[in-house]
């Protein structure tokens, strides 16, 4: 898949030679810094969450002391020319602002959704202890130091669950959520309060499920499981570690969530440039 790479500057955008043919090998290529990533809509015209995506960049910055180098709206405008390279397809995005001199560079690739046997039939994922280092803030150094975890996914494992003292904290690249008749089971301690996370509890409270704040254990009976992102949104989980969750089959709850959430982006996506 092909990986366009740009810095962002204040007087324009200037192409940056990798020689990775994934954002994460991409990623590994550029200085350590804060990342975020999500996917372009309506023909590259909007983002779901997006200010809430380049707060990942810019609040971590702030507090570490590192200037930008450009502003918000700059930015925006920038990310607004670049994604218009995939049309008519969308494009996936990732933002890195470096550590060490606050530049900021993007990568983007043609957006391939998912099809929509995986929402139907749902995914395996299998678990692996371990965490991140500060769960709070997307650092590049994560993608680098779970080389090897990540080389897990693939094959019939949609994803990688991160598992600390028998307890599920999250995926590897998204949130995770249990669901005990109409109980929604996740935690929020100790894990990256992703951008599609905030929407789906609202969701999940507005269709009448109650919230328990809390890591549902690894060998907990649920009666289903799923995971969010920002460019996959709702993903049922049917299998963990080759045990049903479940039935083993797309649960009821992660079915409306899941309808309730497509509603919600096509609602609430953000003009890149308003």
């Amino acid at each position: 898949m092909s990986i366009r790479t740009f810095q962002i500057t204040s007087l324009g955008n200037i192409p940056v030679q990798t020689q990775a043919d994934t954002l994460d090998k991409m990623t590994r290529e550029l200085p350590q810094g804060f990342y975020t990533s999500f996917s372009t809509l309506s023909q590259a015209k909007k983002v779901m969450g997006l200010r809430a995506h380049l707060q990942r960049l810019f609040i971590p910055a702030k507090q570490q002391g590192i200037a930008p180098a450009v502003r918000s709206e700059v930015l925006q405008t920038r990310i607004a020319e670049i994604v218009k390279i995939n049309l008519p397809s969308e494009s996936r995005v990732r933002l890195i602002l470096t550590k060490r001199d606050g530049n900021i560079y993007i990568g983007l690739e043609p957006f391939e959704a998912l099809s929509d046997q995986v929402y139907a039939k749902g995914v395996k994922v299998i678990t692996a202890n371990m965490v991140r280092q500060d769960p709070r803030v997307k650092d590049t150094g994560f993608i680098s130091s779970s080389i090897s975890q990540r080389e897990q996914v693939g094959r019939g494992v949609f994803e990688l669950l991160l598992v600390k003292n028998g307890k599920i904290l999250e995926g590897m690249t998204s949130n995770f959520y249990a669901i005990k008749g109409k109980t929604l089971i996740t935690t929020q301690r100790g894990i990256l309060l992703g951008v599609t996370r905030r929407a789906v509890l609202r969701l999940a409270r507005g269709q009448g499920m109650s919230i328990e704040y809390r890591p549902p254990k690894i060998h907990e009976k649920f009666d289903e499981a799923f995971l969010t992102s920002s460019s996959r949104g709702v993903v049922p989980i049917v299998l963990i570690d080759k045990k049903s969750v479940g039935q083993g089959s797309v649960g009821k709850w992660t079915k409306i969530l899941s309808k309730a959430y497509q509603a919600y982006v096509e609602e609430r996506s953000e003009e890149i440039v308003s």
